[in-house]
């Protein structure tokens, strides 16, 4: 089997210790975490882990049934690429001196689709969503005229098969309003 990048959705409960315990999973498995968020969904209660590894479905289709064994984890789903919409998000700080130097950085920023957030005397911060090879060529061309700091999120992914995911969300919530 190949390696392939895997998007991996957990829902679970929010409770102190299992990320520690979820990530634990992956590193028995010596399976590389590429990206990692957690967040609320859409569900009160329950909360989401984006996670992104490059493994074998056979290897994915076994981290999420020991993802399901966690007792606050309430269901593991994983994803190819092309089954989702994600994006990721990336700032950039850069010296403000830069665009005093003529209309570069300024169609730079127009040809990368980001936008300013603040400005001071020494720096600009910009944003930029996209994916990884989105932010990364922008990053690249900013490390050309001068960089000051870089972060980017991990990947935040939604379903693009609705069955699955709804099916399960409508269970949970009947089983909610039943306890």
């Amino acid at each position: 089997m190949e390696n392939k990048e895997y998007t991996l959705s957990v829902f679970s409960e929010n409770k102190v210790g299992l990320l520690n315990r979820v990530v634990s999973i992956f590193t028995r498995r010596y399976v590389n975490i590429e990206s990692l968020n957690t967040s609320e969904s859409s569900m009160t209660d329950v909360y989401r882990y984006t996670i992104v590894v490059t493994t074998t479905e056979e290897m994915v289709k076994k981290l999420c049934a020991q993802l399901e064994k966690q007792i606050e984890v309430l269901k593991a789903f994983y994803y190819e690429n092309d089954e989702i919409v994600y994006q990721e998000i990336a700032l950039y700080k850069v010296p403000t001196a830069v665009f005093l130097e003529g209309n570069h950085v300024e169609k730079l920023i127009r040809a990368h689709n980001a936008r300013i957030l603040d400005i001071e005397k020494e720096y600009i911060v910009l944003e930029k969503t996209g994916h990884k090879s989105e932010t990364e060529a922008l990053l690249r061309e900013l490390e050309q005229i001068g960089i000051y700091e870089f972060v980017r999120s991990g990947r935040i992914s939604i379903t693009r098969p609705m069955e699955q995911l709804n099916n399960y969300l409508k269970t949970l919530e009947a089983h909610q309003n039943v306890n």
